[in-house]
C-alpha cells in the first residue's frame, strides 16, 4: 500500500508539471489580448488622412466612423438626360467602411518581431509614417432607388417622324430625338467612382445617356397613299354623354402613325377614363347591369376601328367580346375595352410600310375610320367578313328586386339581353372567287332577363299584400298591374275624403 500511495503521489506530480506550460501559455494569450486592447497605435500611422498616433484600436474605430458619417453629407451632382442636374447626399447610396480589418492592421505596426525589427519599424514611421487606405463600398440597390426616382424623371422619349392628314392630304411631321438615362450602366459609374476614384469632396458625375433615334423619314411616310380598310358605325340613338365619349375616343386616336412591327393598344390611346380627359358619365355594361360610368360608349369606339383593322387585314393581337351583345354591328364583330377587367384591343402593323389612322365623327352621329398604308394586295383581292349565330338563348322569366326603402309606385325596369354564342369568318376572294374562309374568333354573349327594382314601403297592409303577391308572381307586366290598382284605389279614397270634407 505504502508502494500505490507513492506511485500516485507521483503521478499527480507529472500531471501537474506537464499541464503547467498549457496554463502558462493560456495565461499569456489572456495577457496578450489584455495588451492588444489596450495598445495604442505608435506614432505616425494614418488612415486616408486621420492622425491615428496614440489611439486605442477602439478610439481609431470610432474616429474613422466620424470620418465616414462626413462623408456621407458630401453632396454628389448627377447629370442625367438633356442635362438635367441631381444633387443628393453620398450616404443616399448606400455609403459604407469596407475595410473595418485596418484598425487591427494599425495596431499591429511596430508590435510583432524582435527588438531590432520593432525599432526599425518605429524609427520608419517616425521619418516616413504609414498611410492606410480606408475603402467604400456601396448599395447597388440605392443607387438604382436613386436613378429610378430622382434622375428617369428626366428622359425625353423619342417621337418618330410622322404624318397628318388635313383637307384630305398628308403632310411630315418631323421626329425629335430622345435621351435615356442607362440605369444599369450609371449603376456602375456611380459605384466604381465612389469606390475606387473619389476624393470624399464634392463632385459632379456624368450618368450614361442613350440617344435615341427616331424612327422613319419623309421618304419612307410618302408611301402613305391608299385606304386599307374603312368602317363606319352609328351612334344616332346615343345620348349626349355618350355621344361625347364616342367622338372624344375617337379624336384621341385620330392621326397615329405606326411602323411597320408596331403594335397599338386601345386603351392606352384614349385612357385614363377621366373628366380632364374629355369623358363624361355614360351606361356601360358592368356585372350583366346597364350603369353609368366615365368613358361610358368608349367600346364603340374600339369596335369601329376593329372592323377598320379586319379589313386592312392588319394582325389583330388581342381582342374581347362584350359581356352582353351590342346592337351597332353583328355578333362577333366587336371588340371590347374595360379598365375594371383589363380587357383591350390590340393590333400590329404586320405590313411592310408605315400605316396611317384617320378618325373621325359627323354632325348625324355616324363614326369613321380609315386605315391609310401602300396597298401591295392585288385589285381583284377582296375579304368579306361574315357573323354566324350559333345559338340564342333566351330570358324565360322576369327577375324582381324588393325594395323596402322606396315607397309602392316606385319601380325602375331594366331590359332583357339575349343571349348568344357566335363566330366570326373571314372570306377571302380573287376576282370575284372565293379562295378560302377561316374563323376569325368566336364569342359568347351573356344571358340576362328583364328585371325591376320595385319599392314595398307602405303603412296600408292591404297594398303591401297586393304588391308582394304581384312580386312573387315573377311578372314585371304584374307589378305594373298591382301598382296601377293601388294608385287607383288610393286616388278613390282621396276623392271620397274630399266629398267628405264638403
Amino acid at each position: 500500500m505504502e508502494k500505490n500511495k507513492k506511485m500516485s503521489c507521483r503521478g499527480i506530480f507529472l500531471y501537474a508539471f506537464a499541464i503547467l506550460p498549457v496554463l502558462f501559455s493560456m495565461s499569456g494569450i489572456k495577457a496578450q489580448a489584455a495588451d492588444e486592447a489596450d495598445a495604442e497605435i505608435k506614432t505616425g500611422v494614418y488612415a486616408e488622412g486621420i492622425d491615428l498616433s496614440g489611439m486605442t484600436a477602439d478610439e481609431a474605430d470610432a474616429a474613422i466612423e466620424n470620418y465616414i458619417d462626413e462623408l456621407k453629407l458630401t453632396e454628389i451632382t448627377l447629370v442625367a438626360a438633356n442635362n438635367s442636374e441631381v444633387t443628393v447626399a453620398a450616404g443616399d447610396f448606400g455609403l459604407s467602411w469596407a475595410n473595418p480589418e485596418l484598425v487591427t492592421e494599425a495596431v499591429e505596426l511596430g508590435a510583432h518581431g524582435n527588438v531590432i525589427e520593432r525599432y526599425k519599424i518605429l524609427k520608419d514611421l517616425e521619418h516616413d509614417g504609414a498611410v492606410l487606405d480606408i475603402e467604400l463600398s456601396a448599395d447597388v440597390h440605392a443607387i438604382n432607388d436613386i436613378l429610378a426616382q430622382k434622375c428617369v424623371k428626366y428622359d425625353v422619349e423619342a417621337v418618330n417622324t410622322s404624318l397628318k392628314r388635313e383637307n384630305g392630304s398628308f403632310e411630315v411631321v418631323e421626329g425629335l430625338t430622345g435621351y435615356l438615362l442607362d440605369v444599369e450602366a450609371s449603376i456602375d459609374i456611380i459605384y466604381e467612382y465612389l469606390t475606387q476614384e473619389w476624393d470624399g469632396t464634392p463632385c459632379r458625375l456624368e450618368l450614361e445617356i442613350t440617344v435615341d433615334e427616331p424612327e422613319g423619314s419623309a421618304e419612307e411616310l410618302s408611301q402613305v397613299t391608299d385606304i386599307l380598310g374603312t368602317y363606319t358605325t352609328s351612334f344616332r340613338t346615343s345620348g349626349t354623354a355618350r355621344s361625347e365619349n364616342v367622338i372624344n375616343g375617337c379624336k384621341l386616336i385620330d392621326g397615329i402613325t405606326l411602323y411597320p412591327g408596331e403594335e397599338f393598344s386601345t386603351y392606352d390611346a384614349v385612357s385614363p377614363f377621366s373628366e380632364a380627359n374629355g369623358y363624361y358619365m355614360a351606361g356601360s355594361y358592368v356585372g350583366g347591369k346597364v350603369v353609368d360610368s366615365l368613358g361610358g360608349g368608349i367600346c364603340q369606339v374600339s369596335t369601329t376601328l376593329y372592323n377598320a383593322v379586319l379589313l386592312a387585314e392588319l394582325e389583330v393581337s388581342e381582342r374581347y367580346n362584350h359581356s352582353m351583345i351590342v346592337t351597332y354591328v353583328e355578333p362577333s364583330a366587336d371588340a371590347a375595352i374595360a379598365e375594371s377587367s383589363g380587357k383591350d384591343f390590340k393590333f400590329v402593323n404586320n405590313t411592310d410600310y408605315p400605316i396611317y389612322i384617320e378618325g373621325y365623327t359627323t354632325s348625324d352621329k355616324k363614326i369613321t375610320f380609315n386605315i391609310y398604308g401602300k396597298e401591295t394586295r392585288s385589285s381583284g383581292h377582296e375579304v368579306i367578313y361574315e357573323s354566324e349565330v350559333l345559338e340564342v338563348i333566351n330570358p324565360e322569366s322576369d327577375t324582381i328586386y324588393a325594395d323596402a326603402s322606396q315607397p309602392i309606385g316606385y319601380i325602375v325596369v331594366e331590359s332583357a339581353h339575349i343571349g348568344y354564342k357566335a363566330r366570326l369568318w373571314k372570306i377571302t376572294m380573287e376576282d370575284g372567287v372565293e379562295v378560302s374562309r377561316e374563323q376569325v374568333n368566336s364569342s359568347t354573349y351573356k344571358m340576362v332577363p328583364r328585371s325591376a327594382t320595385v319599392g314595398t314601403a307602405t303603412s296600408d297592409p292591404e297594398a303591401l299584400n297586393e304588391i308582394n303577391a304581384a312580386i312573387s308572381s315573377g311578372s314585371i307586366d304584374n307589378v305594373n298591374a298591382a301598382i296601377a290598382s293601388i294608385n287607383a284605389r288610393a286616388a278613390a279614397q282621396s276623392a271620397a275624403e274630399e266629398d267628405d270634407d264638403d
